[in-house]
This record gives structure tokens, C-alpha cells and sequence, in this order.
């Protein structure tokens, strides 16, 4: 195995397939984790940041009106529901699996710190990191950096809707856009690539953390990145 504890970043998305089965599509939901089950299984450490874009998105609050403080704590609460969602069917799959919350909610989830996640995946539980970082005005890219920081992390995982890497223009406009097979945050941060937000990825700079950015429609790349091909894009430090 290429890496022996990795943390995957999904979209909120990735729950709800094509939207018109409501935020959480249950074939969506068995298709993309039972890649991360296999994973698991193969006895790789897994962990999981995943976003809320399926209930609830940030430039779609701000329309409202409705207070960017609030706004946040509303996409929080979405990537708990979301967390329980597939902490359950990491469950049923046949994993060990156990969602941990950045904001205190005991009567409902454990509270996160970097040693109980580390515990649990030592014990080969599949960890699912819910409320983002607990604060505001940071985004789940900023809170997959840190997770996969405080946890020991040696890669993060961007599943990508439709992108097989990341690219010097938008591959979706321009036809003519060249993928970087690798690429490090120096240059992403001096190019302003959208890979990740600019927090996250000046975090990156001097950790020893690969980000593997790669298209999801083939779930077999999940696979094929552990077992070692170069597939996507790697982002390197420096």
C-alpha cells in the first residue's frame, strides 16, 4: 500500500447523485462508500471529511439575507447529518465505523480531539469528522488540512465531480487546459489554482501530506491511488 492512513474529502454532493431523490440518494450513498469500505478493509486507515452542499450552501444563505455566522453554523449542522448518514452505511457494509463532532452534542455524537480519532483509527474504525472545524468562517477544505494534520494523516483524498486533476484553466471551458500530473502549493497558491481554499493549502506547505485530486466517477481510483498508480493530480509540499 502507497499510504497506511489517508482522510477523504467529499462534496455534500456525493450524497445526492443527480438531486432529485432529496439530499441524500441512497444509490449515491452505497456506490461512493462502498469504495472507502473496500479501503478499509485492505487495512488502510481511513478517515472522512464531507461537506453540506446537499443541504444547504453557503452563497445560497447569503441570498436569503440570513448572517454569515449563522449562515456557517447552518452548513455545520448539515455536514452532522450527513456524518450520521454515512457512519451508517460504513456500518452496515460491515465496518467499524464512528462519527465524531467538532462541536460539543453528547446526547447525540462524541466530541472530537485528534487523540480519540487517533485511537479509533488505530482500532480500524472508519472516522467521519462532522461540524467542520466548530468555528466559522472556515471551510471543510480547511477542516480536512487539519484533521489530516492533527491525525497523522500521510495523504487527503478530493473525489471531483467530473475533473480527472486539477488543471491551468477550467477544463469544463476551456478544451485546451492542461492537467498537472503534479503540482506544489507554492505554485497552486502563486497561480491561484481552485483546488482547495488558499487557507487550507498554505497549511499544506511544509507538511509532509500528499493531496491526491482525481475524478470519482471511476470508483476505482480510490483503489488504484493505494495501490500505488499515478492517477490525477499529487500536490506536493513546498
Amino acid at each position: 500500500m502507497k499510504y497506511n492512513r489517508i482522510l477523504v474529502k467529499l462534496s455534500g454532493e456525493a450524497l445526492s447523485g443527480d438531486g432529485t431523490s432529496g439530499i441524500i440518494d441512497s444509490k449515491a450513498l452505497l456506490s461512493t462508500f462502498e469504495v472507502i469500505s473496500d479501503i478499509a478493509k485492505s487495512g488502510v486507515e481511513v478517515s472522512i471529511v464531507i461537506g453540506a452542499g446537499n443541504i444547504c450552501r453557503g452563497g445560497l444563505i447569503e441570498k436569503t439575507g440570513i448572517d454569515r455566522v449563522t449562515g456557517d453554523k447552518m452548513g455545520m449542522l448539515g455536514t452532522i447529518i450527513n456524518s450520521f448518514a454515512i457512519a451508517d452505511q460504513l456500518n452496515r457494509l460491515g465496518n467499524k465505523s464512528v462519527a465524531l463532532s467538532a462541536v460539543k452534542m453528547e446526547e447525540f455524537m462524541e466530541t472530537y480531539s485528534p487523540e480519540l480519532a487517533d485511537k479509533y483509527l488505530k482500532e480500524k474504525y472508519i472516522v467521519v469528522f462532522g461540524g467542520g472545524t466548530g468555528k466559522p468562517f472556515f471551510t471543510t477544505d480547511t477542516c480536512a488540512t487539519l484533521r489530516a494534520i492533527e491525525t497523522n494523516s500521510e495523504a487527503i483524498f478530493i473525489a471531483k465531480n467530473g475533473v480527472d486533476g486539477i488543471y491551468d484553466d477550467d477544463p469544463r471551458v476551456n478544451k485546451n487546459a492542461k492537467m498537472f500530473k503534479s503540482i506544489t502549493c507554492s505554485e497552486i497558491i502563486s497561480r491561484n489554482l481552485k483546488v482547495m481554499d488558499l487557507t487550507a493549502i498554505e497549511m499544506l506547505k511544509d507538511k509532509d501530506i500528499d493531496v491526491r485530486v482525481f475524478n470519482m466517477a471511476d470508483r476505482n481510483n480510490f483503489l488504484r491511488i493505494i495501490n500505488g498508480e499515478d492517477i490525477g493530480t499529487t500536490v506536493k509540499k513546498g
